[in-house]
């Protein structure tokens, strides 16, 4: 038996909450994942998706070596090309005929050394990352507010304060970790919950008000918010004249609008608003959370200044349990904004507007090509790409080609650019299909270095398992290619510590206490050494010289501005520029769902998360589901002005009427035109750049067709095979012995079989039986080990199939394959609830239908659901409440 190895500390590799975990290989030699108890963040929890992380660590879709138009080279030329493309490109068009597309997952100093590259040698500012989609609105907003990108609060805040705002955040399924500890301080202190968004999601169910606001009306919301605070004189006048700068612009446009006039435009009544009001102006101690509901609009900047004129006006910034709080989405969108990553900033909170920093960057990198100005962000890069004025695209750890708007226009962009560099951990993505060069990169817990989470709390990312193939960390491909194009001296590193050392000295250049400083200073970290940094604890910048780590920022009233005052921001209301209209009357709303994760490269290898939600879907309230003649699981198409995709209708009053919600994980590897980002159009907000994901106007059709079919199989199919005239819609999941196509085709019953048959059962040894006249199921085996199954029969709009995936991959015997073949398997018919348990909906209703189950804590007891991470609790008390009712 082999000896257990000890607990190795790292990070998770999910979401902005950045928590710690604790892994090690057990006796079997797999790797056990548990949460940090000693890490601040969470205190040991975790969600489900991390806690399944060490099946992620596979080599399906693994890419293992360098290829040059998709044929395997070695690492030299792979680097040489790159270089040599690079260069060719800058030398014939110039600097800005390059552009670096990277992503907030990341590491800090992979992020470090490819904004030195971009901005400081090869000239050009054109470099954005995937942070554009998600955090930008929130990084415009801080800097117009406090002079630098600075999230004020820590999470302990969600504890102390006594009124907790959630707008456009959906907690208990995007950072379902603090969404326990919320709900935790909730029990022990009466903590008053409001929540703000369209539709009513797992977070309102611990809401004491639910504001379902109209999607884009934020900033009247908050203009109204802060006219209810200087008219009834619950502002605080001794902060604002101390510590801010113009309050009157910011409160002429908030006054121009009355409480009937914020009521008709955001669609709360009166006394809602009046409620809310009075909740924040009576309440001391308030934080209001903000995420993508908030950012991703075309008023996003103003948006989230409009909430944080609030937070000023009362001094409600850096308190114990009061503070505007931003939420980030990726592991280290964060780290990124620290070191430049957008093409709007510079490293180390650096600004294009300064002249002496530009002198700063100039001198530390010892460079004289550093960029003075903005390069291109990441809608108008695209649109670059696709003009032909940018020939050469380096992108890394992301997928532009599915997550960036109007994404058939990404694509035909990536098809026609001369030179699309890829590194990836991944060998098969929307994007990688246009790679002319591909660079394997490590993926995590193959790499090591640092990430910052959404509190500034900076971790470490730990190397916990050996590299795959010939991957190498990002930032030694980076730097490699940088020595090829000339620059040995200024890109000679040697290990992560080193580079992250040179960040550290960055943020700590020329930043005095007393003239303007910047509040990012880590110049308590500047004599880490190697073995330091090994041993590096979590702790929140700033970390200033005297080494102590600061939770909170501004509690003192001083800002890094010129006068050390904060801004008001004036935000005049504008209407969304999307509206629905008699061709598209359907306001589309996206996001995301509780286990999986951005484009499912990572979750998608995960059985269990595949299990809460299995297929694109589409909500939709019962009156335009009446309207438009579809009911539950119907396929349907949905159509906009850029595209169209196919999705399952879910009937649900957790929309509004003439309102839609459809999340954004599918892409080609899972759907066959389940992707969301086909829809979406390139509005975006004028300051921060970032696109408008919550508010796209939109048909739906129902999709008519003839034949269902369910292939299960322990292998990976060619889904090149599945043509149009083949399937007119595919969407695959992963199942625990291997995957699970769902297939719609016009084809006959025994065509489609003979197809899927040909193609991928015909090498196998199978028994076919027909069920009925026109329905079919075969099941493969090889010396009684099941490695294929299908089912096919006519399509019936009244009846959604689900098959059982047990079989495949285990031996069975001759009973098991006869009650499959007689449709005899036990359906999949019940959506899992509990993931870490795998307890599905009709098992929990069953229990508390048959024992007259009350509350949450007898149900968990009986059957164990919600005993593991905990974010599936919310749901089990819907159902405990409906079960109850029915």
């Amino acid at each position: 038996m082999n000896k257990k190895s000890s607990w190795e500390k790292s990070t998770c590799a999910y979401c902005g909450v950045g928590c710690g975990i604790k892994s090690r290989f057990n006796n079997d030699g797999q790797l056990e994942i548990k949460g940090d108890e000693q890490h601040p963040t969470n205190k040991g929890k975790l969600c489900a998706k991390a806690l399944t992380l060490s099946e992620t660590l596979t080599t399906n879709n693994r890419m293992l070596t360098p290829q040059i138009l998709n044929k395997p080279v070695s690492w030299n030329q792979a680097l040489n090309e790159t270089a040599n493309q690079l260069q060719n490109i800058i030398d014939s068009y110039g600097p800005d005929a390059v552009a670096f597309y990277v992503s907030g997952q990341l590491l800090t100093e992979d992020y470090y050394v490819i904004n030195k590259l971009a901005k400081g040698f090869v000239g050009t500012a054109n470099i954005d990352t995937n942070s554009r989609l998600c955090m930008s609105s929130a990084v415009a907003g801080h800097q117009r507010a406090f002079g630098e990108d600075c999230v004020a609060g820590c999470y302990d805040d969600l504890e102390a304060a006594e009124v907790v705002i959630l707008t456009g955040s959906n907690l208990a399924w995007c950072h379902p970790v603090l969404f326990q500890r919320l709900k935790q301080a909730q029990q022990q202190h009466n903590t008053k919950i409001v929540v703000i968004d369209p539709r009513h999601t797992a977070s309102c169910e611990i809401a004491d008000l639910h504001l379902s606001i109209t999607p884009g009306s934020d900033v009247a919301l908050f203009n109204g918010l802060l006219s209810y605070l200087h008219t009834n004189d619950y502002v605080d006048q001794h902060y604002i004249d101390a510590h801010t700068n113009n309050i009157t612009a910011a409160l002429t446009t908030a006054t121009a609008l009355d409480l009937q006039q914020v009521s008709q435009l955001t669609g709360i009544n009166e006394q809602q608003l009046h409620t809310f009001y009075q909740l924040f102006a009576t309440h001391s101690r308030t934080v209001t959370l903000y995420s993508q509901g908030v950012n991703q609009s075309v008023s996003g900047t103003d948006k989230v200044n409009a909430i944080i004129n609030c937070h000023l006006a009362t001094g409600r910034i850096g308190k114990v349990g009061a503070s505007a709080f931003s939420i980030t989405g990726q592991p280290n969108a964060m780290g990124g904004r620290e070191v430049g990553g957008l093409a709007t900033t510079l490293a180390a909170h650096l600004s294009f507007e300064r002249h002496d920093h530009w002198q700063l960057l100039s001198d530390f990198w010892q460079t004289d090509k550093l960029v003075t100005k903005p390069g291109l962000k990441a809608v108008d890069m695209f649109d670059t790409i696709a003009n032909g004025s940018i020939k050469a695209v380096w992108i890394i750890a992301t997928n532009p080609a599915a997550s960036l708007p109007n994404s058939n226009k990404i694509n035909q962009a990536l098809a026609q650019c001369p030179c699309v560099i890829v590194s990836d951990c991944v060998d098969n993505n929307d994007t990688l299909r246009h790679a002319t060069i591909k660079l394997p990169a490590q993926g995590w817990s193959e790499k090591s270095g640092t990430v910052t989470n959404s509190e500034r709390c900076i971790s470490r990312q730990r190397r916990l398992v050996p590299t795959q193939g010939e991957a190498k960390p990002d930032w030694w491909i980076i730097t490699q290619v940088a020595q090829r194009m000339g620059f040995e001296r200024q890109f000679n590193y040697i290990n992560e510590a080193q580079i992250f050392a040179e960040h550290v000295a960055l943020t700590a250049t020329n930043n005095h206490p007393t003239q303007s400083p910047r509040l990012l200073n880590l110049s308590g970290l500047r004599h880490l050494t190697a073995n330091d940094y090994d041993h590096l604890l979590p702790q929140q910048w700033p970390i200033n010289s005297d080494g102590i780590s600061h939770q909170r920022l501004f509690s003192d009233g001083i800002f890094p501005t010129q006068d050390g005052r904060a801004c008001f921001i004036a935000t005049p209301y504008r209407p969304a520029i999307t509206q629905a209209s008699a061709d598209y009357p359907l306001l589309l709303n996206t996001g995301r769902i509780r286990d999986q994760w951005h484009t499912m490269t990572r979750t998608g290898l995960v059985a269990s998360l595949a299990d809460h939600i299995q297929q694109p879907f589409i909500s939709i309230h019962p009156t335009d589901a009446n309207h438009y003649q579809v009911i539950n699981n119907q396929l349907v198409t949905v159509t906009s002005h850029y595209g169209e995709a196919i999705f399952r209708v879910r009937i649900t009053t957790d929309v509004k009427p003439q309102q839609v919600f459809i999340a954004i994980h599918w892409t080609q590897q899972t759907s066959s035109a389940g992707s969301v980002c086909a829809l979406i159009g390139e509005q975006r907000d004028p300051i921060s750049g970032q696109p408008q994901y919550k508010a796209a106007a939109v048909q739906l059709s129902p999709l008519t067709y003839t034949t269902d079919a369910i292939l299960t199989t322990t292998t990976t199919i060619a889904l090149t095979e599945l043509s149009a005239s083949t399937a007119l819609y595919w969407v695959c999941k992963k199942v625990a012995a291997g995957y699970q196509y769902f297939i719609s085709s016009n084809l006959s019953s025994s065509a489609l079989e003979k197809i899927l048959m040909a193609h991928f059962m015909h090498s196998m040894q199978h028994d076919l039986r027909t069920i009925t006249h026109n329905s079919r199921r075969a099941v493969v085996f090889n010396n009684n080990r099941c490695l294929a199954s299908v089912v096919i029969h006519p399509h019936n709009s009244h009846h959604y199939s689900t098959t059982s995936a047990n079989i495949i991959g285990n031996e069975v015997n001759d009973i098991e394959v006869h009650q499959f073949l007689n449709g005899e398997d036990k359906l999949a018919s019940s959506d899992i609830v509990c993931v870490c348990k795998q307890i599905t909906k009709q098992q929990l209703i069953d229990t508390i239908a048959s024992n007259k189950v009350q509350d949450l804590s007898t149900l968990s007891r009986i059957t164990t659901a919600g005993t593991g991470c905990g974010g599936c609790c919310t749901e089990i008390d819907i159902l405990l409440n409906t079960t109850n009712v029915n």
